[in-house]
């Protein structure tokens, strides 16, 4: 049995508000391995947002490109591990990237008050883009159906 997500599939998976664990090469150590916020919409680029002074920044320069691995918490479970290269890092705009990233994780009330509370820190915001090239994809509910 094929437990791979089709093209369409891991696409709309990836596009879903999951919480991802991003990994970024660490020279002459383990990845840098944390969980980010991120947006994709299919057939494009991932955006993650960061300020240009942190570690995950500097490896993301050096490296010049990570994985994403998007999963369910609950069974069936799914996942989605994405890698390719940056292809752009940009300034990050409140409006075009902090605040639909905050609402599309918080929903639009705590989303707008995450932005409020937190537009002193995000006026360095980085949009950082990746350019998808190599995914590995499982959806358990193709073997075992939606009741886990």
């Amino acid at each position: 049995m094929e437990l791979a997500m089709t093209k369409q599939e891991r696409e709309a998976f990836l596009a879903e508000a999951h919480i991802g664990i991003m990994s970024v090469d660490w020279q002459g150590r383990g990845p840098l391995t944390l969980p980010i916020w991120y947006d994709y919409e299919p057939g494009g680029e991932i955006v993650i947002l960061t300020t240009p002074g942190s570690r995950k920044a500097k490896l993301l320069d050096r490296a010049g490109r990570f994985t994403l691995c998007a999963q369910t918490e609950t069974p069936p479970y799914k996942y989605t591990s994405v890698e390719g290269p940056v292809v752009s890092v940009t300034a990050a705009d409140v409006e075009r990237d902090s605040r639909p990233m905050a609402c599309r994780y918080l929903g639009d009330e705590l989303g707008d008050a995450y932005v409020e509370e937190t537009s002193d820190q995000d006026g360095d915001a980085v949009a950082i883009r990746m350019r998808p090239e190599r995914w590995k994809t499982v959806d358990y509910s193709k073997q075992y159906g939606n009741g886990g």
